[in-house]
């Protein structure tokens, strides 16, 4: 698994497309108590007002914590608006180690230079999703609470899954609730990562770190935390390192 490693895609990231996915032996103990630490995939807030303010903000909560992964998710946005922003933040976070993408729209996510897409059940199949971003991008996927889509995405070649909704979450509607074994079961029969997602906070994340997941997926979390979002950043961190 390329998990963690510097030189991935364009950029020294945390999520390194893979193409050796398939036909993986599966995790020992041992090698599922040893994986690497669990690591922050930050969403951005449903809408950016002020794309100069939020790229200090945004500079300042990734220099706070341990993030991965941003993901550009702008969904009432026109494709220029979301052109805009991802001109705005996505040079800056990744010179800063962090991987790219955008939500739902490979297209869009090729024109913005971005490292990936994320896609839903209902955004298009992976291999479309893969034409646009090229090989060595990153492709992620929605499985909600399902194994069965987990397995399909896998097989088709997605570098990382995404379970949820955990938690309840004001950010989205979430048509389903995961539950905490999902993860532990992807953990033990495959190699690509998953992400959890839904309502997760610094306060209620631990136990889907050690349930298993790979990257906890977080907007509200961050953007709307009382004491702020370097703050959570931050304690997000304090919690990876406390539960590695």
């Amino acid at each position: 698994m390329c998990l963690f490693l510097s030189g991935c895609a364009s950029h020294n990231v945390g999520i390194c497309p893979s193409s050796v996915l398939l036909n993986r032996p599966l995790r020992s103990q041992s090698f599922v108590s040893d994986r690497p630490k669990t690591r922050l995939y930050l969403i951005t807030p449903p809408k950016i007002e002020n794309l100069d303010l939020f790229a200090k903000s945004l500079q300042a909560v990734i220099e706070a914590g341990d993030v991965a992964c941003l993901q550009l998710r702008l969904k009432e946005a026109t494709d220029a608006e979301v052109l805009a922003a991802a001109a705005a933040i996505f040079p800056l976070a990744q010179d800063l180690g962090v991987a790219c993408l955008v939500n739902d729209r490979a297209d869009l996510a090729k024109l913005a230079a971005a490292d990936g897409v994320h896609i839903g059940q209902s955004d298009g199949t992976v291999d479309q999703a893969r034409k646009q971003v090229g090989k060595n991008g990153i492709v992620g996927v929605t499985c909600h609470d399902s194994r069965h889509f987990a397995m399909e995405a896998a097989e088709a070649g997605a570098d990382y899954v995404a379970f949820g909704a955990f938690f309840d979450t004001a950010t989205k509607a979430a048509p389903t609730r995961a539950n905490l074994d999902i993860l532990s079961w992807w953990q033990e029969i495959m190699e690509i990562p998953c992400v959890a997602i839904g309502g997760i906070t610094p306060d209620n994340g631990a136990e889907l770190v050690k349930a298993g997941a790979d990257f906890l997926a977080v907007s509200a979390g961050i953007w709307s935390w009382p004491k702020g979002p370097v703050a959570a950043s931050a304690a997000f961190k304090d919690m990876f390192d406390t539960c590695a």
